[in-house]
Formats: structure tokens, sequence, C-alpha cells
């Protein structure tokens, strides 16, 4: 058993399994400027945050904050016309119970939004704390907003894995001295998560099970 006793699941591509719509709602941004279309192995190749820089390389030219800020709202009212069709991951909630008390969930979703469709579907209680993003226009790094989130909790870095899907789950659990359990089922592709070099799960129980071991 390790000595990690506190548990950040991330949300998109992690417990929720949206990864068919998060590839749909971004074609519908890069449509909006005569952009490519993107498959989803295209997407877990390519994708990362700072999410501009993705959307760059994918149009082959730079993208502003502004720009930016148009094409993260046509992503984000896509993603919400398609939200009620979207299922939970197969074995999360089994994850979740196998964990234990000490959980807790951090999404680069905005936290507004958040809130109630976790209440949905039926999982609130199960986290002791729920953070989503205070901002109105998403896409960068998840580190110092899982500081705000740890300290809110008044827990230390140093007794926490996170559960993601990303690289940039990895380097933000790293900032606060925390440890990193990365899921193939998300938005990267597992070679790219392997060869990190971290610990990768393809399914969430067994995420949990390595995080044990943190």
């Amino acid at each position: 058993m390790g000595t990690r006793t506190h548990l950040v699941w991330d949300w998109n591509g992690t417990l929720l399994n949206d990864l068919q719509l998060v590839v749909e709602a971004t074609n519908a941004a890069f449509a909006s400027v005569a952009g490519p279309a993107v498959t989803p192995d295209e997407h877990r190749r390519h994708f990362r945050r700072p999410i501009s820089e993705y959307y760059a390389q994918v149009l082959d030219r730079a993208v502003d904050a502004d720009e930016f800020s148009v094409l993260d709202r046509i992503f984000h009212d896509a993603y919400r016309d398609g939200l009620t069709s979207v299922a939970l991951a197969a074995d999360a909630a089994e994850a979740m119970r196998e964990w234990g008390p000490h959980q807790s969930l951090l999404s680069m979703w905005f936290h507004t939004e958040l809130v109630p469709v976790v209440e949905r579907y039926g999982l609130t209680s199960q986290f002791l704390r729920v953070d989503g993003l205070p901002h109105e226009v998403g896409g960068g790094l998840k580190s110092a907003y899982l500081v705000s989130h740890l300290a809110a909790l008044g827990i230390d870095g140093a007794d926490v894995v996170l559960i993601g899907d990303s690289l940039d789950d990895a380097d933000a659990a790293h900032s606060v001295g925390g440890a990193v359990v990365l899921y193939t089922g998300g938005f990267t592709d597992p070679d790219r998560l392997r060869a990190s070099g971290l610990p990768v799960a393809d399914s969430l129980t067994d995420a949990v099970r390595l995080a044990k071991r943190c």
C-alpha cells in the first residue's frame, strides 16, 4: 500500500466518457474557420494544453487570445448540445468505490456547469470537493487550479495521487509533489502516455489499484 491518502479525479475523458463528443465539438470550432476535421485518433495523438497551441497546430497558423476565445465558445456550445447523451466510463462507479472516502474532483470544465452535471450523475456525495474552472474561457494548464483545489481541502500535495487522461494531469500532480496514474481511455493516445514512463492503466479500476501503490 502506498502513502497517498487522497485521490483527485479528472472529469472529462476520465470519469466522463466524452471523447467522441469532444472531437465533434472540436470539429465544429475548426469548421467555423474553414479548418480541417480531426478524427478521434488524430485528436488523441495531438491534443495538449494550452489548447490554443493544439488548435494552432491543426490550423497550421497562429491562434491569438481573441480568436481562441471565439473558438472556445463555439466548442462549448456544441459540447453542451450533445452532453445529455454522454455516459460515465464503464467502471467509474466501481473505481470510486474501490478507493474509499477521501477523493475529490478537479475539472477544467466550467464550474457552474460542472456541478449540476456531477449531481445529475449522482456523484456529488462521492467527493469531498468538486471544482471546475471559475473563468469563461478555458484551455489553460491545470497546475494552478490543483494548487487552489488542495488548499481549499487543506490537503498537502505529497498526500495526493491524481488520476487523469492527459500529460497535463501529470504535470499538475508533480507540481504539487503528488503522484499520478494516467488513463488510456480519454483524450490522449496511449503510446504518448506510456512514453512518459509514468504509471498507465487501461481501466479506471486498474488506475485505482496502481494509485494505491503510489
